[in-house]
């Protein structure tokens, strides 16, 4: 027998809309929206909505922005809506007064195939690791940080020149379609939860957050790891380095194995057609740049408005 589940789904990003679309395009009853408050953005700081309230508002669905988790508010206004299931995709740690509150638990949608790539960044730390393949997983939320039973996982290869942006459009997609198989599975009454592979923690691969250091390329390093880097921070935040004392973004590039005629770091320039950057078994050509204060241009364009 299907149970009709009354659901609350929480996310912010444009990750957790596709997962909220497949949910409301399928007819469950999505009874309430949890979202991050609105923030001020852009030059005149107007207050912007997140990606997932827009969706919400436009579908009529009611939402709750709380500043707070555990404040007493919230939680009374989230007892009120009497859910039986809770989906939390791309949003924050919660509380466990919030995730043990309905009585089928807590879902997520993670990206990554757990238990590898805990944590902040698993699109991210793939890449930059040069894994071939990711994935998405969903399972039951618990007290330690995507530690909880899996429910389900899908598997996606990932191509040698993929950028984290591209991966993150391809496992929006995948995740979405594996949190409506996950749910209709609880619908159901078919659903299973198995513990996470009881894997030493040091054996265990990790997706802590990105800060400005991560992203600062280390020319000492080989060519492929740089252009890891590269992909994996690709289009955000961007790797860096620096070029002639000035800040310069690396959204694109490709490489050429070899041995390097200067030494890891420096540069050389046709000052029309190329750019290319010296790591320690070849070069990396960059194709998209953005130099500080400027726009993101291509290479052609750079070398154009920029003296060498």
């Amino acid at each position: 027998m299907t149970k009709d589940l009354r659901i609350v789904f929480m996310g912010t990003p444009d990750f957790a809309v596709a997962s909220l679309d497949i949910l409301v395009q399928n007819g469950f009853n999505i009874v309430g929206v949890i979202t991050a408050p609105d923030k001020p953005a852009g030059r005149g700081l107007q207050l912007q909505q997140s990606a997932v309230k827009q969706y919400a508002v436009a579908k009529g669905l009611p939402v709750l922005q709380p500043e707070k988790l555990k404040n007493p508010e919230f939680i009374a206004a989230l007892q009120a809506l009497q859910a039986d299931l809770q989906v939390v995709v791309a949003f924050r740690m919660l509380p466990e007064i919030v995730w043990n509150m309905p009585p089928e638990g807590t879902i997520n949608v993670h990206a990554s195939l757990l238990p590898n790539y805990r944590g902040a960044a698993p699109i991210n730390w793939a890449i930059i690791n040069g894994e071939k393949e990711s994935g998405v997983t969903t399972f039951k939320l618990q007290h330690a940080i995507d530690t909880g039973d899996i429910m389900f996982h899908d598997t996606v290869a990932i191509r040698e020149d993929e950028t984290a942006g591209e991966l993150h459009d391809e496992l929006m997609v995948t995740g979405a379609r594996l949190l409506l198989k996950t749910v209709q599975a609880i619908a159901d009454g078919t659903a299973r939860e198995t513990p996470q592979a009881d894997i030493p923690e040091a054996a265990i691969k990790h997706a802590p957050k990105i800060f400005k250091d991560t992203c600062q390329i280390n020319w000492e390093q080989p060519l492929d790891q740089v252009y890891n880097l590269v992909r994996g921070l690709s289009p955000y935040p961007a790797a860096w380095t620096l070029l002639q004392g000035k800040n310069i973004k690396i959204y694109k590039a490709h490489k050429e194995h070899g041995t390097p005629a200067v030494a890891p770091g420096a540069f050389e320039s046709d000052q029309k057609t190329y750019l290319r950057i010296a790591a320690a078994d070849g070069y990396l050509y960059l194709d998209e740049v953005q130099l500080e204060g400027k726009k993101k241009m291509d290479i052609t364009a750079f070398l154009r408005g920029y003296r060498l």
